[in-house]
């Protein structure tokens, strides 16, 4: 088949031709959008789940819809090396020369980037080529104090689109990265603007653990947020995001092979990319039947070896990369800690620091007290391949 017009999209973020299973999601956080803009009261979302599931294609669906509905948008992925402020500081500044052009909304503009301005002096954000040419606010964003500076902060931004009858909508990736003193600050901040009826909305991303960080960063998140699970697809979807991509191609695919490419992947969006990428490269023609699979199956799993797992073991220490090791001895998990410190005949007190590292590169996390799973879907299998013997 002609590798040009191949439909699929097994990258780091990339759009899939077909968003199967979903439609939810984007519909709620259409509806979001729609009714904050008329000064309604809606719910900011956390989407939570494991690495490869497409949470990060859904916020740029989501960033999409928000500016066909007149939102100016903020993407940011938050690094595990970078301060939350200096992250916010360039995407304010952009968003606030933008509502500046608008005639009703100059004066509330000037005042949010005054409070801009304090806040960045306040936290000695390197401005750069993003420098703020007004006078700071005095008593305004500049206590020091994140959780309170960002709420001001927050607010001069969201009276500014207001006067504009525009809306902002900040858009987070890898939220799990944030400390818990800046997922507080954000969740108190959000809180302020929804009662105040000002036109911005969170979208954040992360891994599934978020929701328990942010209901210990401040008790009333579960309130202010909802924090949809983005999960494997079920079968039927999972077979629709193979099937619909080839057919809008004009080409068809055996029901044998979509039952064995979804078993395959278990319905992980990533890997459904991946297998779809190579049935349809090795095919010779379509219909695209079974005897695909092999060869197929064998190309998918080098590329993800050789790129979506590696670059993960590789973050590893040894000492780390031992005890996910053991993890994968005991099976595809979810795992207890006292029996991955049984495996590596180490007490569990031990084990705790090297737990908790490896949990801060987001490989593990910990779904409930006492268990670990691996953040990224299949990796056992993986380590399996190349590393148990």
């Amino acid at each position: 088949m002609d590798p040009v017009r191949n439909p699929f999209a097994p990258g780091a973020g990339s759009q899939p031709p077909e968003l199967a299973g979903r439609e939810g999601i984007i519909s709620a956080a259409d509806t979001a959008l729609q009714r904050v803009l008329l000064g309604r009261p809606a719910q900011s979302q956390m989407l939570l789940g494991l690495r490869g599931v497409g949470k990060t294609v859904l916020l740029n669906k989501i960033e999409q819809i928000a500016e066909r509905h007149g939102y100016l948008t903020s993407f940011i992925e938050a690094p595990e090396d970078r301060k939350l402020v200096d992250l916010l500081y360039p995407k304010i500044h952009q968003v606030l020369r933008k509502l500046s052009l608008i005639e009703a909304a100059k004066t509330a503009t000037y005042n949010a980037l005054r409070a801009l301005r304090s806040f960045a002096g306040t936290f000695k954000i390197k401005m750069g080529d993003f420098e703020v040419s007004v006078d700071p606010e005095p008593g305004t964003a500049d206590s020091g104090d994140l959780e309170y500076d960002i709420t001001e902060l927050f607010l001069k931004v969201g009276e500014a689109a207001k006067a504009a009858s525009r809306g902002w909508t900040l858009l987070i990736d890898e939220v799990q990265y944030l400390s818990s003193e800046e997922l507080g600050a954000l969740i108190v901040a959000i809180h302020r603007i929804n009662q105040k009826a000002l036109p911005v909305l969170l979208f954040g991303a992360g891994l599934p653990a978020i929701a328990a960080l942010s209901g210990d960063a401040k008790s009333y998140a579960e309130r202010l947020f909802i924090f949809p699970k983005v999960d494997a697809l079920a079968s039927e979807d999972a077979a629709n995001a193979i099937r619909q991509p080839i057919e809008e191609e004009g080409e068809t695919i055996d029901a044998d092979l979509l039952d064995a490419i979804v078993t395959s992947t278990s319905g992980y969006p990533y890997f459904l990319q991946e297998w779809g990428y190579q049935v349809w490269n090795v095919a010779v023609q379509s219909p695209i039947e079974i005897n695909c699979i092999q060869a197929a199956e064998a190309e998918a799993l080098r590329r993800l070896d050789d790129g979506f797992f590696k670059v993960r073991i590789d973050r590893l220490t040894p000492k780390e990369r031992e005890y996910v090791i053991a993890m994968a001895r005991l099976g595809s998990g979810p795992y207890r800690s006292s029996d991955v410190a049984e495996m590596l005949g180490e007490k569990l007190t031990t084990l705790g620091p090297r737990r908790a590292q490896i949990i801060a590169k987001g490989m593990i996390y910990s779904p409930a007290h006492g268990d670990i799973a691996f953040t990224v879907p299949l990796f056992h299998e993986y380590l399996k391949r190349h590393w148990i013997r």
